[in-house]
Protein backbone atom coordinates (compact mmCIF):
# COMPACT_ATOMS: atom_id res chain seq x y z
CA UNK A 1 0.00 0.00 0.00
CA UNK A 2 1.97 3.42 -0.65
CA UNK A 3 0.51 6.64 0.34
CA UNK A 4 -1.23 9.27 -1.99
CA UNK A 5 -2.01 12.59 -1.91
CA UNK A 6 -5.36 13.28 -1.28
CA UNK A 7 -5.39 16.90 -2.15
CA UNK A 8 -7.15 17.20 -5.72
CA UNK A 9 -4.75 17.26 -8.26
CA UNK A 10 -5.90 18.40 -11.86
CA UNK A 11 -4.21 18.21 -15.22
CA UNK A 12 -2.14 21.15 -16.38
CA UNK A 13 -4.28 23.33 -18.76
CA UNK A 14 -2.98 25.81 -21.69
CA UNK A 15 -3.43 29.49 -20.72
CA UNK A 16 -5.01 31.33 -23.74
CA UNK A 17 -3.82 35.21 -24.44
CA UNK A 18 -5.80 37.72 -22.91
CA UNK A 19 -4.68 41.64 -22.77
CA UNK A 20 -6.31 42.76 -19.32
CA UNK A 21 -4.20 43.04 -17.11
CA UNK A 22 -4.63 40.00 -14.71
CA UNK A 23 -4.63 38.03 -17.38
CA UNK A 24 -0.96 38.89 -18.41
CA UNK A 25 -0.02 38.27 -15.03
CA UNK A 26 0.00 34.90 -15.76
CA UNK A 27 2.79 34.84 -18.21
CA UNK A 28 4.98 35.52 -14.89
CA UNK A 29 3.98 31.96 -13.40
CA UNK A 30 5.40 29.83 -16.38
CA UNK A 31 8.72 30.86 -15.39
CA UNK A 32 11.26 28.28 -13.86
CA UNK A 33 10.12 29.95 -9.81
CA UNK A 34 11.07 27.74 -7.35
CA UNK A 35 7.51 28.04 -5.61
CA UNK A 36 5.84 26.50 -8.32
CA UNK A 37 8.74 24.19 -9.46
CA UNK A 38 8.92 22.53 -5.51
CA UNK A 39 6.89 19.49 -5.27
CA UNK A 40 3.77 19.51 -2.43
CA UNK A 41 4.68 18.01 0.54
CA UNK A 42 3.11 14.98 1.32
CA UNK A 43 2.39 15.76 4.80
CA UNK A 44 -0.79 14.69 6.36
CA UNK A 45 -0.04 10.79 5.49
CA UNK A 46 3.71 10.77 5.82
CA UNK A 47 4.11 10.18 9.62
CA UNK A 48 3.94 6.66 9.85
CA UNK A 49 6.96 4.95 11.92
CA UNK A 50 6.43 2.15 9.60
CA UNK A 51 5.89 1.66 5.88
CA UNK A 52 2.69 -0.89 5.41
CA UNK A 53 2.62 -3.71 4.37
CA UNK A 54 1.17 -5.26 2.10
CA UNK A 55 -1.37 -7.81 3.83
CA UNK A 56 -4.03 -9.98 2.28
CA UNK A 57 -7.54 -8.22 2.23
CA UNK A 58 -9.22 -9.25 5.67
CA UNK A 59 -12.79 -9.57 4.45
CA UNK A 60 -12.98 -12.19 1.84
CA UNK A 61 -15.15 -14.25 3.92
CA UNK A 62 -19.09 -13.57 4.83
CA UNK A 63 -18.37 -13.65 8.18
CA UNK A 64 -15.22 -11.22 8.19
CA UNK A 65 -17.62 -8.92 6.27
CA UNK A 66 -20.08 -9.24 8.63
CA UNK A 67 -18.26 -8.29 11.82
CA UNK A 68 -16.56 -5.22 9.68
CA UNK A 69 -20.27 -3.73 8.99
CA UNK A 70 -20.70 -2.09 11.90
CA UNK A 71 -17.15 -0.50 11.90
CA UNK A 72 -17.46 0.98 8.32
CA UNK A 73 -20.71 2.06 8.92
CA UNK A 74 -19.46 3.94 12.25
CA UNK A 75 -16.68 5.30 10.16
CA UNK A 76 -18.47 6.71 7.24
CA UNK A 77 -20.76 8.47 9.72
CA UNK A 78 -17.95 9.69 11.39
CA UNK A 79 -15.77 11.28 7.84
CA UNK A 80 -19.49 12.85 6.74
CA UNK A 81 -19.65 14.78 10.23
CA UNK A 82 -15.80 16.03 9.28
CA UNK A 83 -17.07 17.45 5.98
CA UNK A 84 -20.12 19.23 7.14
CA UNK A 85 -20.36 22.86 7.13
CA UNK A 86 -19.15 24.49 10.32
CA UNK A 87 -20.68 28.09 11.18
CA UNK A 88 -19.18 30.59 12.79
CA UNK A 89 -21.28 32.08 16.28
CA UNK A 90 -23.39 34.79 16.73
CA UNK A 91 -25.40 36.25 19.69
CA UNK A 92 -28.20 33.50 19.28
CA UNK A 93 -25.66 31.10 18.67
CA UNK A 94 -24.10 31.73 22.07
CA UNK A 95 -27.75 32.56 23.57
CA UNK A 96 -28.71 28.83 22.48
CA UNK A 97 -25.23 27.65 23.63
CA UNK A 98 -25.65 28.56 27.08
CA UNK A 99 -29.54 27.66 27.26
CA UNK A 100 -30.08 25.95 30.78
CA UNK A 101 -32.32 22.74 28.92
CA UNK A 102 -29.06 22.58 26.67
CA UNK A 103 -28.64 19.06 28.63
CA UNK A 104 -32.03 18.34 27.65
CA UNK A 105 -31.25 19.06 24.02
CA UNK A 106 -28.04 17.40 24.29
CA UNK A 107 -29.57 13.78 25.30
CA UNK A 108 -32.11 14.05 22.81
CA UNK A 109 -29.91 14.26 20.05
CA UNK A 110 -27.27 11.55 20.88
CA UNK A 111 -28.40 9.57 18.62
CA UNK A 112 -27.28 12.13 16.16
CA UNK A 113 -23.95 12.77 17.42
CA UNK A 114 -20.99 11.45 15.37
CA UNK A 115 -18.47 11.16 18.00
CA UNK A 116 -21.43 8.48 20.21
CA UNK A 117 -22.06 6.75 17.07
CA UNK A 118 -18.46 6.05 16.04
CA UNK A 119 -18.01 4.71 19.51
CA UNK A 120 -20.65 1.70 18.70
CA UNK A 121 -17.90 -0.75 17.54
CA UNK A 122 -15.82 -0.80 20.77
CA UNK A 123 -18.71 -0.56 22.95
CA UNK A 124 -20.57 -3.04 21.86
CA UNK A 125 -17.24 -5.41 21.65
CA UNK A 126 -16.61 -4.47 25.17
CA UNK A 127 -20.07 -5.10 26.45
CA UNK A 128 -20.30 -8.16 24.46
CA UNK A 129 -16.81 -9.54 26.25
CA UNK A 130 -18.67 -8.51 29.53
CA UNK A 131 -21.93 -10.55 28.74
CA UNK A 132 -19.69 -13.45 27.99
CA UNK A 133 -17.68 -13.80 31.29
CA UNK A 134 -20.95 -13.47 32.95
CA UNK A 135 -22.71 -16.26 31.05
CA UNK A 136 -19.19 -18.27 31.88
CA UNK A 137 -19.21 -17.50 35.87
CA UNK A 138 -22.89 -18.31 36.30
CA UNK A 139 -22.61 -20.88 34.02
CA UNK A 140 -19.79 -22.74 36.65
CA UNK A 141 -20.97 -21.23 39.43
CA UNK A 142 -24.55 -23.46 38.75
CA UNK A 143 -22.34 -26.37 37.80
CA UNK A 144 -23.53 -26.25 34.18
CA UNK A 145 -19.18 -27.07 33.35
CA UNK A 146 -16.99 -29.01 33.86
CA UNK A 147 -15.58 -28.68 38.00
CA UNK A 148 -11.96 -27.91 36.08
CA UNK A 149 -13.48 -25.09 34.62
CA UNK A 150 -12.75 -22.27 37.19
CA UNK A 151 -14.90 -18.84 37.81
CA UNK A 152 -12.85 -15.84 35.88
CA UNK A 153 -12.28 -13.53 39.11
CA UNK A 154 -9.68 -11.07 40.47
CA UNK A 155 -8.62 -8.74 43.06
CA UNK A 156 -9.00 -5.35 42.12
CA UNK A 157 -6.64 -3.95 44.03
CA UNK A 158 -4.41 -3.80 40.24
CA UNK A 159 -7.11 -1.46 39.05
CA UNK A 160 -7.32 0.86 42.07
CA UNK A 161 -3.58 1.12 41.25
CA UNK A 162 -3.36 1.91 37.67
CA UNK A 163 -6.73 4.26 37.49
CA UNK A 164 -4.78 7.07 38.21
CA UNK A 165 -2.43 6.23 35.38
CA UNK A 166 -5.71 5.95 32.66
CA UNK A 167 -6.94 9.46 34.12
CA UNK A 168 -4.08 11.07 33.30
CA UNK A 169 -3.10 9.64 29.95
CA UNK A 170 -6.62 10.69 28.67
CA UNK A 171 -6.39 13.99 30.28
CA UNK A 172 -2.82 14.56 28.76
CA UNK A 173 -4.00 13.04 25.57
CA UNK A 174 -7.21 15.76 24.97
CA UNK A 175 -4.93 18.54 26.57
CA UNK A 176 -2.62 17.92 23.59
CA UNK A 177 -5.37 17.47 21.35
CA UNK A 178 -7.05 20.85 22.38
CA UNK A 179 -3.39 22.56 22.29
CA UNK A 180 -3.27 21.80 18.26
CA UNK A 181 -6.71 23.52 17.90
CA UNK A 182 -5.80 26.59 19.22
CA UNK A 183 -2.95 27.07 17.17
CA UNK A 184 -4.51 25.91 13.91
CA UNK A 185 -7.60 28.42 15.12
CA UNK A 186 -4.88 31.28 16.19
CA UNK A 187 -2.89 30.21 12.69
CA UNK A 188 -6.16 31.22 10.56
CA UNK A 189 -7.35 33.99 12.44
CA UNK A 190 -4.40 35.30 12.30
CA UNK A 191 -4.45 34.62 8.28
CA UNK A 192 -7.74 36.00 8.01
CA UNK A 193 -6.13 39.19 10.04
CA UNK A 194 -3.70 39.79 7.99
CA UNK A 195 -5.56 39.89 4.65
CA UNK A 196 -7.66 41.92 5.65
CA UNK A 197 -5.07 44.42 6.96
CA UNK A 198 -3.25 43.66 3.17
CA UNK A 199 -6.36 44.74 1.41
CA UNK A 200 -6.92 48.05 3.15
CA UNK A 201 -3.62 49.16 2.41
CA UNK A 202 -3.80 48.09 -1.24
CA UNK A 203 -7.00 50.20 -1.23
CA UNK A 204 -5.37 53.02 1.18
CA UNK A 205 -1.99 53.15 -0.98
CA UNK A 206 -2.98 52.41 -4.88
CA UNK A 207 -4.80 55.52 -6.62
CA UNK A 208 -3.63 55.81 -9.80
CA UNK A 209 -6.29 55.03 -12.41
CA UNK A 210 -3.48 53.22 -14.68
CA UNK A 211 -3.95 50.54 -11.89
CA UNK A 212 -7.23 49.87 -11.41
CA UNK A 213 -6.94 46.25 -12.89
CA UNK A 214 -4.23 45.86 -11.48
CA UNK A 215 -5.72 46.82 -7.90
CA UNK A 216 -8.61 45.08 -8.24
CA UNK A 217 -6.74 41.49 -9.90
CA UNK A 218 -4.59 41.92 -6.35
CA UNK A 219 -7.81 42.15 -4.27
CA UNK A 220 -8.97 39.26 -5.59
CA UNK A 221 -5.56 37.13 -5.29
CA UNK A 222 -5.99 38.42 -1.69
CA UNK A 223 -9.93 36.95 -1.37
CA UNK A 224 -8.21 33.66 -3.14
CA UNK A 225 -5.29 32.91 -0.79
CA UNK A 226 -7.54 31.87 2.62
CA UNK A 227 -9.65 29.73 0.16
CA UNK A 228 -6.89 28.21 -1.28
CA UNK A 229 -5.14 27.48 2.47
CA UNK A 230 -8.68 25.97 3.17
CA UNK A 231 -8.38 23.69 0.63
CA UNK A 232 -4.69 22.84 0.76
CA UNK A 233 -4.84 21.49 4.11
CA UNK A 234 -9.35 20.16 4.54
CA UNK A 235 -8.95 16.74 2.65
CA UNK A 236 -12.39 16.33 -0.19
CA UNK A 237 -11.88 20.21 -1.02
CA UNK A 238 -13.14 21.37 -4.53
CA UNK A 239 -10.35 23.71 -4.84
CA UNK A 240 -11.80 24.32 -8.82
CA UNK A 241 -15.17 25.38 -7.78
CA UNK A 242 -14.36 27.43 -4.60
CA UNK A 243 -12.09 30.02 -6.84
CA UNK A 244 -14.09 29.58 -9.84
CA UNK A 245 -16.15 33.22 -9.04
CA UNK A 246 -12.55 34.62 -7.34
CA UNK A 247 -10.21 34.47 -9.56
CA UNK A 248 -9.98 35.07 -13.83
CA UNK A 249 -10.18 31.82 -16.19
CA UNK A 250 -6.36 32.24 -17.16
CA UNK A 251 -5.18 32.81 -13.29
CA UNK A 252 -7.20 30.02 -12.64
CA UNK A 253 -5.80 27.91 -14.68
CA UNK A 254 -2.40 28.30 -13.35
CA UNK A 255 -3.53 28.00 -9.75
CA UNK A 256 -5.03 24.56 -10.66
CA UNK A 257 -1.98 23.19 -12.75
CA UNK A 258 0.23 24.55 -9.54
CA UNK A 259 1.53 21.51 -7.30
CA UNK A 260 1.05 24.35 -4.55
CA UNK A 261 -1.62 26.51 -5.15
CA UNK A 262 -1.46 28.89 -1.65
CA UNK A 263 1.83 29.27 -2.76
CA UNK A 264 1.06 30.02 -6.46
CA UNK A 265 -1.24 32.66 -5.67
CA UNK A 266 1.08 34.37 -3.21
CA UNK A 267 3.77 34.63 -6.19
CA UNK A 268 0.43 36.50 -8.36
CA UNK A 269 0.35 38.76 -5.33
CA UNK A 270 4.25 39.61 -5.84
CA UNK A 271 4.55 39.67 -9.02
CA UNK A 272 1.39 42.06 -9.03
CA UNK A 273 2.80 44.33 -6.60
CA UNK A 274 5.94 45.36 -8.71
CA UNK A 275 3.84 46.51 -11.50
CA UNK A 276 2.00 48.71 -9.60
CA UNK A 277 3.14 52.39 -10.52
CA UNK A 278 3.85 53.53 -6.26
CA UNK A 279 6.93 54.64 -4.63
CA UNK A 280 9.50 52.15 -3.79
CA UNK A 281 8.76 52.43 -0.17
CA UNK A 282 5.02 51.70 -0.55
CA UNK A 283 5.89 48.56 -2.61
CA UNK A 284 8.33 47.70 0.34
CA UNK A 285 5.45 47.95 3.04
CA UNK A 286 2.72 46.36 1.02
CA UNK A 287 5.29 43.36 -0.08
CA UNK A 288 5.90 42.62 3.64
CA UNK A 289 2.27 41.97 4.27
CA UNK A 290 3.13 38.64 2.45
CA UNK A 291 4.88 37.16 5.37
CA UNK A 292 1.79 36.73 7.71
CA UNK A 293 0.69 34.50 4.23
CA UNK A 294 4.20 32.78 4.28
CA UNK A 295 3.59 32.23 8.56
CA UNK A 296 0.26 30.49 7.92
CA UNK A 297 1.10 28.11 5.49
CA UNK A 298 4.08 27.05 7.24
CA UNK A 299 1.76 26.47 10.82
CA UNK A 300 -0.83 24.83 8.79
CA UNK A 301 1.28 22.31 7.13
CA UNK A 302 3.40 21.83 10.28
CA UNK A 303 -0.35 20.75 12.30
CA UNK A 304 -1.21 18.65 9.16
CA UNK A 305 2.09 17.04 9.20
CA UNK A 306 3.28 16.17 12.80
CA UNK A 307 0.13 14.67 14.83
CA UNK A 308 0.72 13.82 18.65
CA UNK A 309 3.51 11.18 18.83
CA UNK A 310 2.16 7.86 17.85
CA UNK A 311 3.54 6.21 20.79
CA UNK A 312 1.50 8.15 23.13
CA UNK A 313 -1.67 7.72 20.98
CA UNK A 314 -1.06 4.05 20.82
CA UNK A 315 -0.60 3.61 24.57
CA UNK A 316 -3.56 5.51 25.32
CA UNK A 317 -5.82 3.06 22.96
CA UNK A 318 -4.09 0.04 24.19
CA UNK A 319 -4.20 0.84 27.92
CA UNK A 320 -8.06 1.49 27.17
CA UNK A 321 -8.54 -1.77 25.05
CA UNK A 322 -6.77 -4.08 28.31
CA UNK A 323 -8.46 -2.04 30.74
CA UNK A 324 -12.12 -3.27 29.66
CA UNK A 325 -11.19 -6.63 28.34
CA UNK A 326 -10.35 -7.07 32.16
CA UNK A 327 -12.99 -4.77 33.46
CA UNK A 328 -15.87 -7.72 34.17
CA UNK A 329 -13.52 -10.32 35.49
CA UNK A 330 -12.14 -7.53 38.12
CA UNK A 331 -15.84 -6.60 38.86
CA UNK A 332 -17.02 -10.32 38.75
CA UNK A 333 -17.47 -10.49 43.10
CA UNK A 334 -18.52 -7.03 43.67
CA UNK A 335 -20.94 -6.92 41.12
CA UNK A 336 -21.94 -10.16 38.90
CA UNK A 337 -24.15 -8.95 36.08
CA UNK A 338 -23.87 -5.35 37.01
CA UNK A 339 -20.43 -6.13 35.53
CA UNK A 340 -22.69 -5.92 31.84
CA UNK A 341 -24.05 -2.52 32.39
CA UNK A 342 -21.17 -1.38 34.56
CA UNK A 343 -18.78 -2.15 31.46
CA UNK A 344 -20.88 -0.61 28.93
CA UNK A 345 -21.26 2.59 30.89
CA UNK A 346 -17.24 2.56 31.57
CA UNK A 347 -16.40 2.01 27.26
CA UNK A 348 -18.73 4.51 26.37
CA UNK A 349 -17.39 7.37 28.92
CA UNK A 350 -13.50 6.74 28.39
CA UNK A 351 -13.65 5.84 24.91
CA UNK A 352 -15.96 9.11 24.68
CA UNK A 353 -13.27 11.09 25.84
CA UNK A 354 -10.24 9.49 23.75
CA UNK A 355 -12.44 9.74 20.58
CA UNK A 356 -12.96 13.82 21.50
CA UNK A 357 -9.23 14.23 21.60
CA UNK A 358 -8.47 12.33 18.02
CA UNK A 359 -11.29 14.45 16.69
CA UNK A 360 -9.89 17.72 17.44
CA UNK A 361 -6.12 16.43 16.78
CA UNK A 362 -6.69 17.39 13.20
CA UNK A 363 -8.07 20.81 13.96
CA UNK A 364 -8.98 22.53 10.48
CA UNK A 365 -12.42 20.13 9.50
CA UNK A 366 -13.76 21.10 13.14
CA UNK A 367 -13.00 25.25 12.26
CA UNK A 368 -15.38 27.49 10.26
CA UNK A 369 -12.75 28.03 7.67
CA UNK A 370 -15.58 28.45 4.73
CA UNK A 371 -17.13 30.66 7.01
CA UNK A 372 -13.84 32.61 7.77
CA UNK A 373 -13.57 32.98 4.21
CA UNK A 374 -16.83 34.15 2.67
CA UNK A 375 -17.04 37.07 5.72
CA UNK A 376 -12.93 37.68 4.52
CA UNK A 377 -14.52 38.23 1.18
CA UNK A 378 -17.46 40.07 2.58
CA UNK A 379 -15.56 42.69 4.37
CA UNK A 380 -13.15 43.31 1.43
CA UNK A 381 -16.44 44.05 -1.05
CA UNK A 382 -17.02 46.62 1.77
CA UNK A 383 -14.56 48.32 2.00
CA UNK A 384 -14.02 48.93 -2.08
CA UNK A 385 -17.69 49.53 -2.08
CA UNK A 386 -17.25 52.63 0.35
CA UNK A 387 -13.46 53.70 -0.59
CA UNK A 388 -14.52 56.62 -2.76
CA UNK A 389 -17.81 57.72 -0.51
CA UNK A 390 -15.26 58.07 2.24
CA UNK A 391 -12.37 59.41 0.33
CA UNK A 392 -14.99 62.17 -1.10
CA UNK A 393 -16.26 62.64 3.01
CA UNK A 394 -12.73 62.67 4.36
CA UNK A 395 -11.84 65.68 1.14
CA UNK A 396 -14.65 67.82 2.26
CA UNK A 397 -13.87 67.40 5.56
CA UNK A 398 -10.11 68.53 4.82
CA UNK A 399 -11.59 71.27 2.89
CA UNK A 400 -13.91 73.02 5.24
CA UNK A 401 -10.73 73.29 7.82
CA UNK A 402 -9.14 74.74 5.50
CA UNK A 403 -11.47 76.91 4.93
CA UNK A 404 -11.44 78.46 8.15
CA UNK A 405 -9.56 81.46 9.03
CA UNK A 406 -7.66 81.72 11.92
CA UNK A 407 -6.50 85.31 13.57
CA UNK A 408 -2.95 85.47 13.89
CA UNK A 409 -2.54 84.21 17.57
CA UNK A 410 -3.70 81.20 15.78
CA UNK A 411 -7.28 81.14 17.24
CA UNK A 412 -10.44 80.22 14.86
CA UNK A 413 -12.21 84.19 14.03
CA UNK A 414 -15.31 83.40 15.37
CA UNK A 415 -13.89 81.98 18.61
CA UNK A 416 -12.12 85.05 18.69
CA UNK A 417 -15.07 87.04 18.82
CA UNK A 418 -16.75 85.14 21.57
CA UNK A 419 -14.17 85.82 24.28
CA UNK A 420 -13.46 89.00 23.38
CA UNK A 421 -15.22 91.11 26.10
CA UNK A 422 -17.99 93.10 25.80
Amino acid sequence: MTNTNPIPQFPNLALPSSSSSSKMLSKFHYSHSPLLVKPAPKFPWACHSSKPSNSPPLRDSALLSLLFAIPDWADEIKERGMKQKRYLYDHESWVQHRSSLRHVRHLLTSLTSRVILSLVPPVIAFTSVAVFVAVYNSAVSLDLLPEFFPILRASSLPYQLTAPALALLLVFRTEASYSRFEEGKMAWTKVISGAEDFASQITANVHSADDDMLKKAILQYIIAFPVALKCHIVYGSDVAQDLDNLLEVDDLSVVLSSKHRPRCIIEFISQSLQLLDIEATKRHILESNLGCFHKGIGVCEQIMGTPIPLSYTRLTSRFLVLWHLTLPIILWDDCHWIVVPATFISAASLFCIEEVGVLIEEPFPVLALDEMCLRLRSNIDEVVRNEKLIRARVSANRNRSRGKKHSPNGWPNSLEKDIQPG
